[in-house]
């Protein structure tokens, strides 16, 4: 029995070498094939160095296998136990290696070994024993097979499907190596790592001005209320003053002594207000800086390339303003001269008392006017804009700010567009900065100094879009808790013949042809507040005078169900015909946007 037994084994273990050894010359001739294939196909070249060691490796392994069929197969494991211990702790080795610096096969699921490849199609690293389908069925011969890749799941190359490891600066963007031999030749062609690096130090720059800016208005506002404290001392010492004065007379002084106070009292008001204003423009500033900063850091901690190199040039191609308004305001030549006049009149009394201190009261303010000096320049010298891409250098980025919205308004579009939801109710938190009766909502940028401009689409009637202080009474059922009803908001109403302009609860309508989108306008220092019908020469519905003296923040006010209000991104607006909020009836045409077809009061501007 034991030699019939030996007699089976020995054929059967003939067999088995020599299905090992045709096993190798198929995998060798597999690779000799792709190898071929690549050389005739450069754009599908794969790695000669990885086949040829794959190769040499077969060469190798079938050389042994050769000399071990002249030796008999033995029945156990021929390896000692220390041989087979060495091993384990080579295998133990190579996987910790992996977890490290190495890219393990996605096919080796208890013992991890290093992949040889990738394939770019399948997007899985193989090591050689789970290639071998790649090399031998012909079904795979279309895979891309790269260098083994750590992070083969991310972006690939839609053209190629290659992975995106160089920048093109001329072009600014991400890209494969076969996209820099066919469509970017000549031009200035970086690895990622390198260009990381270089946005990486002028990030690093630009985040030291970041914190110098918003450490500088930091200390504007602790300046700012203490000049403000200062302001109100002064004005105590001069009320003291006239108070002392007017106590030396009777029931006419008294009379004078009202009309002294109301006067000077306005002015402070509007001091203070003004001073209010810049100290919310300031924390306005302070605010986005330290979000700017947020985004920063944010951005260092990215480890991903193509992510990290489009939020940079996002940041970068937003304009940031590092400029901050002079916080500094002078009394002293102002209240020494209402001093002056408060001595030198009560000599006179009686006759004069009535009205002669509120007329050189008039007098001395037109030569010398309560203001807050600011340190940026005016450029009201500049023509004003005329054509829409001279407006666009003014473009503003607008969102509304859930904190304010009414609970029957919904936001979506990352709070560019806001819907009247009713009757559903939006499960808001309670805010005192809430509007609680009318359905408003105000943005959470506001614009103080310089011009600014920006674009909005309206869907249904009543909708209305202006600006207002950010001081609005949010609680209030009267008509100054609208913006159409108080005198320190501007609003523009669709109507379902045309526009109308609102201003202190006074409608003003206007002979306009109905339009989808409007831009606004703001000159801030020149007192200036317009819209426009956008089109290419820009059509000016209507114009408000004013002198602002606080923070404009835009407002929308959506009285009926359904009607919504989108904020664009003027430099990334979409044309009229794909506005997530054109209708096809509502479509704008030359006829209905020329300037002929517009009242000769409205193509000039109103007051």
């Amino acid at each position: 029995m034991a030699d019939t037994t030996a007699e089976v084994s020995g054929p059967a273990t003939a067999i088995e070498g020599t299905r090992a050894m045709r096993s190798k010359d198929g995998l060798q001739g597999s690779l000799q094939h792709r190898n071929q294939q690549n050389q005739k196909d450069p754009e599908d070249m794969n790695g000669d160095s990885s086949g040829k060691n794959i190769l040499e490796w077969l060469s190798c392994q079938s050389a042994r296998d050769n000399s071990a069929e002249s030796r008999p197969f033995p029945s156990a494991d021929p390896r000692g136990p220390a041989e087979s211990k060495k091993e384990e702790a080579q295998e133990a080795g190579e996987a910790e290696s992996l977890e490290t610096d190495g890219v393990r096969c996605d096919s080796c699921i208890e013992v991890p070994r290093r992949a040889l490849k990738s394939c770019l199609t399948c997007q899985v690293s193989y090591c050689l024993e789970h290639l071998r389908p790649h090399l031998e069925n012909t079904r795979f011969q279309k895979h891309r097979l790269v260098e083994p890749l750590c992070n083969i799941e991310g972006p690939a190359c839609e053209g190629h499907g290659r992975p995106l490891d160089l920048y093109c600066h001329q072009d600014r963007c991400c890209m494969c190596r076969a996209c820099a031999d066919e469509n970017h030749q000549g031009h200035q062609v970086t690895p990622l790592g390198e260009v990381r690096k270089q946005m990486e130090k002028e990030l690093r720059q630009k985040e030291a001005e970041v914190e110098k800016v918003a450490n500088s208005a930091e200390n504007a506002i602790v300046k700012l209320q203490d000049n403000i404290m200062s302001l109100k001392r002064s004005v105590a010492d001069v009320f003291n003053l006239i108070s002392g004065q007017f106590s030396e007379l009777a029931a006419a002084v008294m009379k004078a002594h009202r009309a002294m106070t109301e006067a000077l009292e306005e002015d402070v008001r509007k001091a203070t207000r003004q001073a209010e204003g810049v100290r919310l423009h300031l924390e306005q500033k302070s605010t986005d800086l330290k979000k700017i900063r947020a985004q920063i850091d944010k951005m260092s901690r990215n480890n991903n390339d193509i992510d990290f190199i489009q939020e940079y040039l996002q940041l970068k191609a937003g304009s940031l303003d590092f400029s901050l308004p002079g916080v500094y305001i002078s009394l002293t030549e102002q209240l020494a001269a209402v001093s002056l006049v408060v001595v030198e009149s009560t000599q006179e009394l009686c006759e004069k008392l009535p009205s002669m201190y509120k007329e050189k009261l008039i007098e001395t303010h037109k030569r010398e006017k309560l203001a807050i000096r600011s340190t940026i320049s005016v450029i009201a010298a500049e023509p004003h804009p005329q054509v829409r891409e001279d407006f666009l250098k003014y473009g503003a980025s607008l969102t509304f700010d859930p904190n304010t919205a009414h609970k029957f308004l919904r936001l979506t579009m990352e709070n560019r567009r806001v819907t009247n939801s009713t009757p559903w109710q939006q499960s808001y938190s309670d805010s005192p900065e809430r509007f609680e009766h009318w359905r408003q909502a105000l943005a959470v940028e506001s614009f103080y100094l310089g011009r600014h401009y920006f674009e909005v689409e309206a869907k249904g009637d009543g909708a209305h879009m202006g600006l207002s202080y950010k001081r609005i009474n949010r609680k209030s059922q009267e008509s100054n808790g609208c913006i159409t009803g108080n005198d320190f908001s501007w609003c523009l109403q669709w109507r379902s013949n045309g526009f109308s302009a609102w201003h202190a609860d006074v409608e003003m309508p206007l002979a306009a042809s109905k339009l989808v989108r409007i831009g606004v306008y703001v000159d801030y220092d020149g007192g200036q507040l317009a819209f426009y019908g956008v089109t290419d020469s820009m059509m000016l519905l209507h114009q408000f005078r004013a002198e602002f003296l606080e923070p404009l923040h835009p407002a929308v006010w959506l009285p009926k169900k359904e009607g919504a209000i989108l904020l664009l991104s003027p430099k990334e607006a979409p044309t009229i015909e794909d506005s997530p909020l054109m209708s096809p009836s509502s479509t704008l045409s030359p006829s209905t946007t020329s300037p002929s077809s517009l009242s000769p009061s409205l193509q000039s501007p109103s007051t």
